[in-house]
């Protein structure tokens, strides 16, 4: 059976999601809609992918079986309490950091079916990781349904409460912190020469492939490095120096400082 899809904002995170689900083939345009507070923007963004605007997030709730609460944490009450009993029966998934299942029952009680997750800007491509919390009171066919849409926008890992921040930093905030990497290596590569779109290009797919060999071969990320770097050889020399540098420090420390934010 087709399943129906609302956003509750659509913002960067809800566009990635619903690229990630058209590139995958698992929903098609009409069968998603979105609300947003900027209603001209909203027409074009939605618009663009074949998908319906509305106006509130009374119609979204209306129109959808699966509604995505996509806007920002401090703004999750005001946006659900008013439709709260639109909701009913539905699978309510949310986005929104900090917003665990216990949270979100105790705001709408149980007639709402919830699912609290964590994607990241990856998903538009299909090669995003969604974690999924383990607590939620959805049935087994919802949550099917919902592990099959999610599965779809590239890896879907089911997680313990408390485990949701640290997984959700590495993953939700790593993009970040690898582009600044994919930037620097392109900013190198036009240092001594290379054209800045062949020096991303060849950064990006360096990147992308290190993180498949890993994935597909499960070997420790020491035994990857220590196997391109040959005694006396020339990256071990850019290895040592980025040790001197605090390379893995300071990216042991982003992390931390995001945790205690």
């Amino acid at each position: 059976m087709a399943v129906t899809v609302g956003f509750l904002g659509f913002g960067n995170m809800a566009q990635a999601m619903a690229d990630g689900f058209l590139k995958a083939g698992a929903l098609e345009g009409g069968a998603m809609c979105a609300c947003a507070k900027r209603w001209e923007r909203l027409q074009s963004t939605a618009g663009a992918r074949g998908m319906v605007p509305c106006r509130d997030s009374r119609e979204v709730a209306e129109r959808s079986q699966v509604v995505v609460a996509a806007v920002k944490p401090y703004l999750m009450e005001e946006v659900l309490t008013p439709v709260k009993e639109a909701l009913g029966g539905k699978v309510l998934i949310s986005v929104a950091a900090g917003w665990s299942f216990e949270k979100l029952s105790a705001l709408l009680g149980e007639e709402v079916h919830c699912l609290s997750i964590m994607p990241n800007t990856p998903v538009s491509v299909g090669e995003g990781v969604v974690l999924v919390e383990d607590r939620h009171n959805l049935t087994p066919q919802e949550f099917d349904t919902a592990w099959g849409l999610l599965s779809s926008l590239g890896t879907a890992v089911r997680l313990p409460s408390g485990q949701m921040g640290i997984a959700g930093t590495i993953s939700g905030c790593g993009p970040a912190y690898a582009a600044m990497f994919l930037e620097a290596l392109g900013d190198a590569g036009v240092l001594h020469g290379l054209p800045r779109e062949l020096s991303y290009r060849l950064a990006a797919q360096m990147r992308a492939g290190a993180g498949k060999l890993q994935l597909e071969t499960g070997a420790h990320p020491g035994a990857l490095k220590d196997g391109v770097c040959s005694p006396g050889g020339t990256t071990i020399v850019g290895v040592a120096e980025l040790e001197r540098k605090g390379f893995r420090a300071a990216v042991i420390d982003a992390i931390h400082a995001v945790m205690n934010k």
